[in-house]
Parts: C-alpha cells; sequence; structure tokens
C-alpha cells in the first residue's frame, strides 16, 4: 500500500515523475535562463511568479545567484574565472560535481553583485525565496508524500537530482566537451544533440553562445528547441513577449566591393563567420600539417594534431587546452602559410571588434582584407572571401 490520494500503475508513475522534472527544466530555461539571464523575453507576472515559486519548490535556487553565476560565465568563458569551465575542472568534476560548483560560487557576494543586477528584490524573494530555501524543498516532499504515499518519496528524490545532473552537470560539462560546432564563438561550447527536448532546449548550446541574447536556441529546419514552443504558446496566451531572436542568414550573389550593409551582416554573424572560416581553411590546414609530420615537425599524432588544428582554426590559439597549444604553436613557428591562416583569421576578428574604430575605417580595413585573401594565393582563403561578400 502506497497510502498516497493518488493510486496508479508503475507507467503513471514514471510519467507523473517526467513531467514534475520536465516543468522544472522548462522553469530553469524559460524563466530562469531566457527571460532573468539574458532579457531575450519578458514574461506577464502571473507566468512569472508561478515558474519561480516551482523553481523553489523544486530546486532551492535563488534567482540572483543562478542569473549572476550563468552571466559570469558567459564573461569569463574557458577561463579559470569561469565558475564551471570542464576544460580547467575536468569533465569529470564538472559531471558529477556541477551543483557542488554552483553553490561555491554562489557563496562569492562579488560575483551576485557585480552580475546579479536586475533580479527580482520583492516582498516574495527578501522574506520567503531566499530566507526559507529549505522550506519549499520540505513542502514539495509533503505535497508527493500526500498524493502518492512513500512512492513520493522517489519521485521527490528524483525532482531534487534532475537539474542538478542535466542543468548543472550535462550542460555546462558535455555542453562544453562533446557535440556538434554550428558557429565558431571563442569557446568550446557545442550542440550536444539537435533536438532540445530532455533539457528544454539547452541542448542547443553552441547555437546559445553564438547568439547569446536570443530567445530561440535553435537555428537549423532540423533542430528542435521545446522551450521555443513553449515560449510561442506563452505569446499566444499573452503571458509573455519576444524581445529578442537571432537574424535569419541569407545569402546573395557576391558584391563587388564592401560596403557598411556588408560590415554590418558579418558583424551580427560573425561566429557563423568564423565557422565558414574554419570549414574553408581545414582541408589546406590538415594538409600543411602533414607535410609537417614528415619534416620539421616529425613524430607528431596524425589525430591529436587533426583534433588541435581543427581547434585552433575555430579559437584563437590562447583559448586552446594547453596540450593543443603545445601542438599548435610549433606547427605555426615551422610553417609560413599556418601564420598566414592565423593572421588573416585575427585580423578578420578585429573587424568586429575595435570600437574606437568609425565605420568608414573598418569598411576599409574590410576592403583590404578581402583584397589580401584574394592575393594570398591560397586557394580556400580566396574562396572564402568570396563567399563573404555574399551574407546579406
Amino acid at each position: 500500500m502506497h497510502f498516497g490520494l493518488l493510486s496508479l500503475p508503475w507507467w503513471g508513475y514514471v510519467l507523473v515523475t517526467l513531467g514534475l522534472t520536465h516543468v522544472t527544466i522548462a522553469s530553469v530555461t524559460i524563466y530562469l535562463h531566457r527571460h532573468q539571464a539574458h532579457r531575450a523575453i519578458d514574461l506577464h507576472p502571473i507566468a512569472s511568479h508561478f515558474l519561480r515559486s516551482w523553481l523553489w519548490l523544486t530546486t532551492g535556487m535563488m534567482t540572483k545567484e543562478w542569473v549572476a553565476i550563468h552571466r559570469k560565465h558567459h564573461a569569463k568563458c574557458e577561463t579559470p574565472e569561469d565558475p564551471h569551465s570542464p576544460q580547467f575542472y575536468g569533465i569529470r568534476r564538472v559531471l558529477l560535481e556541477g551543483a557542488e560548483l554552483y553553490r561555491s560560487e554562489a557563496k562569492n557576494v562579488e560575483t551576485l553583485e557585480r552580475y546579479g543586477h536586475g533580479t527580482p528584490d520583492d516582498w516574495a524573494e527578501r522574506n520567503l525565496y531566499s530566507k526559507h530555501v529549505g522550506l519549499g524543498i520540505g513542502f514539495m516532499l509533503a505535497i508527493d508524500l500526500v498524493l502518492f504515499g512513500l512512492i513520493g518519496l522517489s519521485i521527490w528524490a528524483v525532482q531534487m537530482l534532475w537539474v542538478p545532473l542535466f542543468a548543472a552537470g550535462v550542460i555546462n560539462g558535455i555542453g562544453h566537451y562533446w557535440g556538434y560546432r554550428t558557429y565558431a564563438p571563442n569557446d568550446a561550447s557545442t550542440n550536444i544533440v539537435p533536438w532540445g527536448i530532455l533539457i528544454g532546449g539547452e541542448e542547443l548550446h553552441n547555437n546559445h553562445h553564438a547568439y547569446v541574447s536570443s530567445a530561440r536556441l535553435s537555428s537549423k529546419w532540423w533542430e528542435l528547441d521545446l522551450g521555443w514552443v513553449y515560449i510561442r504558446l506563452l505569446v499566444i496566451l499573452r503571458l509573455a513577449k519576444v524581445r529578442r531572436v537571432a537574424p535569419k542568414i541569407r545569402f546573395k550573389p557576391a558584391r563587388e566591393g564592401c560596403d557598411a550593409r556588408m560590415l554590418q551582416v558579418i558583424t551580427t554573424h560573425r561566429y557563423h563567420v568564423l565557422a565558414l572560416f574554419a570549414n574553408s581553411l581545414q582541408k589546406t590546414a590538415l594538409d600543411e600539417a602533414c607535410t609537417l609530420r614528415t619534416g620539421a615537425l616529425r613524430g607528431l599524432n596524425e589525430a591529436e594534431t587533426k583534433k588541435a588544428l581543427e581547434h585552433w582554426l575555430q579559437r584563437e590559439t590562447r583559448a586552446l587546452p594547453a596540450r593543443e597549444r603545445a601542438i599548435v604553436q610549433p606547427a605555426l613557428h615551422a610553417s609560413a602559410l599556418l601564420r598566414n591562416i592565423s593572421a588573416m583569421r585575427h585580423d578578420l576578428t578585429t573587424l568586429w571588434s575595435r570600437s574606437a574604430t568609425s565605420e568608414e575605417q573598418r569598411v576599409k580595413q574590410l576592403e583590404d582584407w578581402c583584397h589580401r585573401a584574394d592575393q594570398s594565393g591560397i586557394r580556400a582563403l580566396q574562396e572564402f572571401s568570396a563567399k563573404l561578400r555574399c551574407y546579406a
């Protein structure tokens, strides 16, 4: 006997557990992530208060703490100050101890003050949610026991473990370690799988790092962001308003020259541009590596060299793990071709990072960059320059 108000078959308890945990995941991705941390959507007070109270019941997480830690992750991504980077802590620790890393950073007052601005500071936050964290969790336990009897204890345990495992562990760990990359921000972010269902769309982590303030995390027609589906439903119900989504990437026949509009478009889609650069130059770089392994850098491991160069094309050398830097730096020293590719990539990134330079000057720099690419004698670079002029 379970002594609960509800008596269900075994599969009924499984479905209830999955449903309850999914509401928690939806609360994290919609309320904490897209609404509070990045202001990509506005929520009606009814929706906002419900999702906040649900998180109090099922996780005990405070809005200001979660938002501050997440914003710091973006600001310090893949550096020693990143609260949960598997590149520094190791994938095993982030997967298994992600919640502990979160709690440790939550004690950092400087982090909360610097990155936690704009989060709720109303009566409920000050007098209930932040003061009585254990009360919400205990209340959820009582609800589960009353509804489902003794099996409610197991349901509650799964609820308590779900976010630490999937949000703190899988997203922060695997989402910066394994998967596919559509864009090339200067970090190790990946899309774990193209169908963001289990974690509400957060599986599309590389897409998020490319367009941080976008309310929609999917970018390809075959990707699914379930959190975006929920947001659209909230919009229909007038419980949410979308503020920003990533603009679609369009192409047209190549321009003859460069102009301010072209500069604006490639700046907006800079991480797509860098991914295209990496894909375009990959074969050229790997062919050069083969030559180096039979010459100046004899003895380099083929698989490790390939992986290091693929990552180097997508990120700055200083952002690579130490083991990969140890491969790339000697290769750059030995090869004028690789140094040229590296210089062209660096100069490309400066086109959108020089805030003190006027638009007219940056258009001239873009024109000069394309001219250098066309005159480089590197066929892949010349083809990329032509593709660059097609962004519309």
